[in-house]
């Protein structure tokens, strides 16, 4: 490295100097408080004694008191953001001060013209001393920033508790937006005042209030909030017409998804009506540290959020099966970039070819697999059977097959709820890869887990999506039946519960998640559409369509013949396994895997309806008339 330029100690010179700026303060506002103390405690003698304004016990006094506050780091902190903990820090610093200078001057003079009261007073005084100016100080900062930016953007705040003040905080700090009040439900709040800015009333007034102030925006500032009770928020900010905002709950910072201080549209897994599940991260962490990992279609969306997932919580290597390569090469960007500690192994290739999960193996050595490749779009899946029983049974039985072989320890499935009692393609094939799991498994071979979940929001393929394309078109939204349910759960969260059942322990287990209630689909689509400023009916209709080939009216997440008992997780249940022939299962995928090859989809149904009895193909009913389901204007609506 070279010499430092004159720009390098000019830079430094420029930082600098503001902090001695801060130390002179400091050690003047120390003189003070000494000297300050003495003339008031001399002063009630008729004969004080002349205090001299500099000696070598005040010499003695400031360095003591300087090494303190430096050790304590208060001068690590900003006067711009000063706050109650940097005054607890002012104290703690003065008490420690006051020792120091106690044993100094006890080396120095023995403590003998030192008055008592000096010593008693002397932190409460300092304390006083240099916290005021850094209280004042801010206090001129904040008002300036409100005061200059005429141009700000009005804002009431919904939500007077902590997560409220805090946002306050941060709008005055960006000097962007200016608060104009608070709305809270906590009647004992009405009338007073946070930080200067008035509480106003309810949340249930803001379409009273909002015009009243002139609010331009709305943010809703209660992260602890439950999805029935946001859905009331929201729908009360839908009235006033003005946009809304809402600030990240906690899992999702923590989880890197929102920056503090980041405003957010309110997305729709705000308003399910279930709570998100809260895993054991002690127990993941506590399985997954220091592994190396195999994750099958690692670019989709399930994979891609499990490899994040699994490089967030103490993997140390990550190996990656993808067919996609644009998928392929955006994961592994991703992880290199985000967590360039992680070894990261991509393999281009299809997990159904044995030579792909064999190289795969071999460069990673993984200590556990997970298998998310499958195709899973129920109406695709019923017109392409081969490619369904190609993908979702026969690759599944390569991928079980090659990692016996290498000795892995976990092979985690990814299955679904459609496996349960399974109406369609996609169910019978992910219920066929279960029990190909269930006949491979051996007493002290590799451990195999089946986690089973619904619907992942904003997966690709998923109705959210689709919905979300619909809405931004002009609609119509097409919602197969008035009727119709699913169970939801996000993307983040789906991969949390594959990682907490791996994490469990328990050999050749199927898992399932509690996933609370159903949600209505037709909810779902008018929810959607609020949230992109519309109006359900008015600016963009629902069509209904009929269920399609394979579709049922509700899911079922339980199965009549497997028992379940809880885990040491309270909402995930383990499921104890149906009987199965398992000579019968390797002879169908035998067959399978020569049907495929002919292309026989004759043959590969027969063996699909035999190999799954529980396997029942429900025909759909025929698309009604959309003139007998749609109660929306005739623009909207569509021949059939």
């Amino acid at each position: 490295m070279g010499a430092p330029t004159m720009k390098h100690w000019k830079d430094r010179a420029i930082i600098a100097l503001p902090r001695l700026a801060i130390i002179a303060h400091d050690l003047f506002m120390v003189w003070l408080c000494w000297i300050g103390l003495h003339q008031f405690r001399l002063s009630m003698q008729p004969f004080a004694p002349q205090i001299p304004w500099w000696s070598g016990e005040i010499a003695l006094i400031l360095a003591a008191q300087a090494l303190v506050l430096w050790r304590v780091g208060l001068y690590r902190g900003v006067w711009r953001f000063a706050s109650v903990p940097d005054l607890i820090n002012i104290l703690k610093a003065s008490l420690f001060g006051l020792l120091a200078i106690v044993f100094a001057l006890f080396l120095y003079n023995r403590l003998e013209p030192v008055p008592r009261t000096v010593l008693v007073m002397y932190p409460v005084v300092l304390t006083a001393l240099l916290g005021m100016p850094r209280l004042l100080y801010r206090s001129w900062k904040d008002y300036s920033v409100n005061r200059t930016d005429q141009s700000a953007v009005r804002v009431l705040i919904l939500g007077a508790g902590q997560a409220g003040e805090a946002l306050l905080r941060d709008l005055r700090r960006t000097g962007s937006y200016q608060a104009v009040g608070f709305l809270d439900d906590a009647v004992k709040l009405h009338g007073s005042h946070l930080q200067g800015v008035p509480v106003l009333g309810r949340i249930a007034d803001v379409g009273r209030i909002a015009p009243e102030t002139a609010a331009k925006l709305l943010i809703i500032a209660i992260p602890s909030m439950d999805a029935a009770k946001m859905r009331q928020v929201v729908a009360a900010c839908e009235e006033t017409g003005l946009p809304f905002r809402t600030v990240p709950r906690i899992d999702d910072l923590l989880e890197g998804r929102s920056l503090p201080g980041e405003l957010k549209e309110v997305a729709i897994e705000d308003l399910l009506g279930r709570k998100p599940v809260t895993p054991d991260w002690k127990g993941i962490r506590g399985w997954l540290g220091g592994r190396s990992v195999l994750v099958t279609g690692g670019g989709g969306s399930i994979g891609s959020e499990l490899c994040r997932q699994c490089a967030r919580h103490g993997a140390r290597q990550i190996a990656i099966v993808e067919i996609d390569e644009l998928a392929l090469a955006t994961i592994e960007m991703q992880l290199r970039r985000d967590f360039p500690h992680i070894q990261c192994i991509p393999v281009l290739g299809d997990c159904g070819d044995p030579a792909v999960i064999r190289h795969a193996l071999s460069l990673s050595a993984p200590e556990a697999v997970f298998h998310a490749a499958a195709y899973k779009q129920v109406p695709v899946l019923e017109t392409q059977l081969r490619e369904a029983v190609r993908n979702n049974v026969v690759a599944t039985e390569t991928v079980v097959r090659e990692t016996m072989a290498a000795g892995v320890g976990s092979f985690v499935l990814i299955s679904t709820d459609k496996a349960v009692d399974p109406v369609n393609v996609l169910g019978a094939t992910k219920r066929l890869g279960e029990m190909v799991c269930q006949a491979t498994a051996e007493p002290g071979s590799t451990r195999f887990v089946t986690v089973r979940f619904g619907n992942v929001l904003d997966s690709a393929g998923s109705v959210v999506p689709l919905f979300r394309e619909q809405i931004r078109t002009g609609g119509p939204v097409t919602v197969t039946d008035p009727e119709v349910t699913r169970y939801f759960m996000t993307i983040p969260e789906a991969c949390q519960l594959i990682l907490q059942a791996a994490a469990i322990g328990s050999r050749h287990a199927i898992y399932t998640l509690d996933m609370g209630e159903p949600v209505s689909i037709r909810l779902l689509a008018e929810q959607m559409i609020r949230l992109a400023g519309k109006h359900p009916d008015r600016d963009v209709a629902i069509v209904y369509t009929g269920l399609r080939p394979g579709e049922k009216l509700h899911e079922t997440l339980f199965h009549a013949d497997e028992r379940y008992r809880p885990t040491t997780h309270p909402k995930i249940l383990q499921a104890e396994a149906r009987e199965i022939a398992t000579g019968q299962v390797f002879q169908a995928v035998h067959q399978m895997r020569e049907a495929v090859a002919e292309y026989d989809l004759d043959r590969l149904a027969q063996l699909l309806r035999d190999s799954v009895p529980e396997f029942s193909p429900q025909e759909a009913p025929r698309p009604q008339s959309v003139a007998t389901v749609v109660e929306f204007p005739a623009r909207h609506a569509r021949k059939t």
